[in-house]
């Protein structure tokens, strides 16, 4: 009968429980990472209409805080109206900017003057602390009609003075880049266009912090096989325990 020293021993009842808790952190660090951008909700809204667009503008900063957002609106396709609702403890300014060259709608109308900046500044004691996350909202429109999709940037400014911005567009091949701009889907004013999205509300995320359900759904599927997976070491360690000498 051949002997198993200890070390060999607990290196082997280890390792079943090292493979269980890897797949946990993988499966759940998967969809957290994929949320922790500044995103705009909904993502589609219908040419003509007007939509609220909520910005969720996460502080992913260990050290800072999240003090100040601005918010880019399209010129080349403008917005003509664009109203905000009170953040508490943030003082709000659109600005509006005279176009360099007017722009015709496919409904006749001429637009010289049209809001091209949304700034929100957080008042002292009110930045966003690192681990949280603050929503934004405006209520724009008529969306345009002469384009597909609109990228709305975003430039996210810490306590310690840095920066992020954005504003980077995805690439034909689909890869998200390392700072992605919202992006706002415009789709024909007579298509179905899901009913939150339509209504241009944030309703459909039910928990405090407003993670889409797409996300939620990842989640709790990572942390579902994640579990699977630690029940797997489990059972392979007790196993291992019985035919152990």
């Amino acid at each position: 009968m051949s002997v198993v020293s200890p070390r060999a021993r607990a290196a082997r009842l280890a390792r079943p429980l090292a493979v269980g808790a890897a797949a946990l952190a993988l499966t759940v660090a998967a969809p957290l990472a994929a949320e922790a951008h500044v995103r705009v909700t909904p993502d589609q809204a219908a040419a003509g209409s007007y939509a609220v667009l909520t910005f969720r503008v996460p502080t992913e900063s260990a050290t800072a805080s999240t003090t100040k957002v601005v918010v880019d609106l399209p010129a080349d396709h403008p917005f003509s109206s664009v109203s905000y609702q009170p953040v508490p403890g943030w003082t709000t300014k659109v600005v509006t900017t005279k176009l360099a060259k007017p722009v015709e709608t496919k409904a006749g109308a001429t637009i010289t003057e049209a809001p091209t900046q949304v700034i929100w500044t957080a008042e002292k004691g009110h930045a966003v602390a690192p681990g949280q996350f603050q929503q934004f909202s405006v209520s724009a429109g008529p969306v345009p009609d002469d384009v597909t999709s609109l990228e709305l940037p975003a430039h996210q400014t810490y306590s310690d003075g840095s920066v992020v911005d954005w504003d980077e567009a995805t690439p034909a091949s689909g890869e998200e880049p390392e700072h992605p701009a919202p992006v706002l889907q415009v789709v024909p004013a007579d298509a179905s266009v899901d009913a939150t999205a339509a209504a241009g509300t944030s309703d459909d995320a039910d928990d405090d912090g407003g993670t889409s359900g797409v996300a939620v759904g990842l989640g709790v599927g990572g942390l579902v096989l994640g579990a699977a997976g630690l029940g797997a070491g489990v059972v392979a360690l007790r196993r291992t325990r019985r035919v152990a000498p």
